[in-house]
């Protein structure tokens, strides 16, 4: 959802050596580390839980532990480890396994771990109403809630025939309004395709929704990169949520590199209340490292987010409205791969 197709899932090579460099001195640490969990799970050892979920052991329980880690459980740990990687699984896959508590997450070269935040609402949606079709086609039906088909489109996807799109049981398109730029001029930009977009959606019965990149460096910029925006779906039946797609660019330096965490929230919000006060619904798009790391999202609770999460079952516990779950989707009428999601959005 960027200039350049995808960055969210792209990685550097320096990133990747970086990542397997760390990985081997990683695994050893997982060692000791994954020993507690096990003697944990199997002895109930007594502990004493802090505020933000780590279990403390007095030094007299932290000896005992350590001497039953030197016999009975190094090799249990060791021989799970090689199964695990042998069979395939990542590092990131096995320290999931191993922390079912937290949010591990690789950024920056470094493995982030992240307990769940008891201020923020969690989603409720069941793990196995989720299903895949012999197509990759997503949905969820838990009985109550049924979600609903839509894509995300710019100009990557080219000249789109939306009768097609319409008919291949599409509910709802995310259209590219346009981009910053992320050199230092930080131009706005509108899509190539937008308005042939918009009006082939609205035509064919699909409903709209917009999104933007931004760029912004403060406040300022993000409150004219709305007004850009509402500017250009004026004329539009815009039925479904605006957004304010925030994403690291990997692939080149940009304007935002050097950003806080305070400041890409404050952009954020000056963005969705901007939006909010023309009478749409704002939305956040981003993947994990977005939500964990460069946002602080107990300050954008009531926004809705838009998570992107290339794999099942989804890794993300708190509460989103849309789940970009491809970006390898295939459509009828659309000639590129295009990302697909679901949507539990309620259209007013």
């Amino acid at each position: 959802m960027s200039t350049v197709r995808k960055p969210v899932k792209k990685s550097t090579m320096m990133f990747t050596i970086s990542l397997m460099t760390i990985t081997i001195v990683f695994l050893v640490a997982i060692l000791i580390v994954t020993v507690s969990y096990f003697l944990k799970k199997q002895n109930q050892a007594t502990g004493v839980m802090l505020s933000t979920g780590e279990t403390i052991y007095t030094e007299e329980e932290l000896n005992t532990l350590i001497a039953k880690c030197e016999d009975a459980k190094e090799e249990e740990v060791l021989t799970y480890i090689r199964t695990q990687m042998e069979a395939g699984e990542s590092t990131i896959s096995i320290l999931r396994e191993l922390y079912p508590e937290q949010i591990v997450l690789a950024a920056n070269s470094r493995y982030h771990f992240f307990d769940l935040n008891e201020n923020l609402a969690t989603h409720n949606y069941e793990e196995t109403a989720f299903q895949l079709d012999e197509n990759n086609i997503l949905s969820y039906n838990d009985g109550k809630v049924t979600s609903k088909k839509g894509i995300d489109v710019s100009k990557y996807q080219g000249d789109i025939d939306w009768s097609k799109v319409k008919n291949d049981g599409v509910d709802y398109a995310m259209v590219r309004v346009g981009y910053r730029g992320y050199g230092s001029s930080g131009k706005l930009v509108t899509d190539e395709n937008f308005e042939q977009n918009m009006e082939g959606a609205l035509e064919n019965g699909i409903d709209v929704g917009v999104y933007f990149l931004t760029q912004a460096v403060n406040e300022e910029e993000a409150i004219e990169e709305a007004d850009y925006v509402l500017d250009a779906i004026g004329g539009y039946d815009v039925t479904y949520p605006v957004v304010i797609d925030i994403e690291e660019i990997t692939y080149d330096t940009a304007r935002t590199d050097e950003l806080t965490k305070e400041q890409w929230t404050k952009n954020c919000i000056a963005f969705c209340e901007r939006i909010k006060e023309a009478g749409y619904t704002p939305m956040i798009y981003g993947n994990l490292k977005t939500f964990f790391i460069m946002l602080d999202m107990e300050q954008l609770e009531e926004y809705d987010k838009w998570f992107a999460y290339y794999d099942t079952p989804i890794y993300f516990p708190y509460e989103f409205t849309i789940w970009q779950y491809t970006e390898e989707g295939t459509v009828d009428g659309i000639e590129e791969s295009v990302d697909l999601n679901i949507s539990f959005y309620e259209v007013e």
